[in-house]
């Protein structure tokens, strides 16, 4: 496997005793993590502890993370990486503690909400067996790493917004159309109570980011 993030044509396996991490890049140094399973790839990944991906999240330690589904034959059906910097905090899920009769009472784990995280960052690398062009894989990568310089708690509403902005599946939107999730954003940031003044703050950040482009007065055309 190449590195999507940089040039370099290898990874190598991650040195012994890193936790999370399997994959390293000897020329940018990125880090990946992999995640394979015969069964077509659903909607909940099984990650780790719950709170350590938060810490892992919040202090912007989190790996790239391949998702791999192989066939019965064990030849690559699908592969697709996520970038490190589209985990934020929205697209994790706490796992219910684990039982009294656990071997790890109380324990709580994490799953990654693939439909949480905007298809932009659901990068294929393999699609239905057929290999994407490495080219291709790193413009892609390279189109949406601007996201990375934002700070993990401003980087989740401008990503939340984002899915919004795909979900609604149209090239030309209105603001109104993104107000109308004002009630699932509100949930997912219980703390904000100003959700129509953030919902506009990031819409001027996708815009400047080169990911939407302002037509007219609460109107936006969506940059594929």
């Amino acid at each position: 496997m190449y590195c999507p993030a940089c040039t370099s044509a290898v990874l190598s396996p991650a040195p012994n005793n890193c936790p999370g991490i399997d994959f390293t890049c000897p020329a940018c140094s990125a880090a990946y993590q992999l995640k394979s399973r015969r069964p077509p790839l659903r909607n909940r990944i099984v990650d780790a502890g719950y709170e350590a991906m938060i810490q892992a999240i919040r202090s912007e330690h989190v790996p790239n993370l391949f998702l791999l589904q192989y066939s019965p034959l064990w030849s690559v059906v699908n592969l697709l990486i996520i970038p490190s910097f589209f985990l934020t905090e929205s697209a994790v899920e706490r796992r219910k503690p684990l039982s009294s009769k656990a071997r790890r009472s109380g324990w709580v784990g994490c799953n990654i909400l693939l439909d949480s995280i905007p298809a932009d960052g659901r990068i294929f690398v393999v699609s239905n067996g057929v290999a994407v062009r490495p080219s291709t894989v790193r413009e892609q990568y390279a189109r949406i790493r601007p996201l990375s310089a934002l700070k993990p708690e401003m980087r989740g509403w401008t990503l939340d917004v984002l899915n919004v902005v795909r979900k609604l599946g149209q090239r030309e939107i209105s603001l109104s159309q993104v107000y109308d999730f004002e009630e699932s954003l509100q949930v997912i940031h219980p703390n904000n109570r100003n959700i129509r003044a953030k919902i506009r703050q990031q819409m001027q950040i996708l815009r400047d980011l080169g990911l939407l482009a302002f037509e007219d007065r609460g109107r936006y055309r969506v940059l594929s």
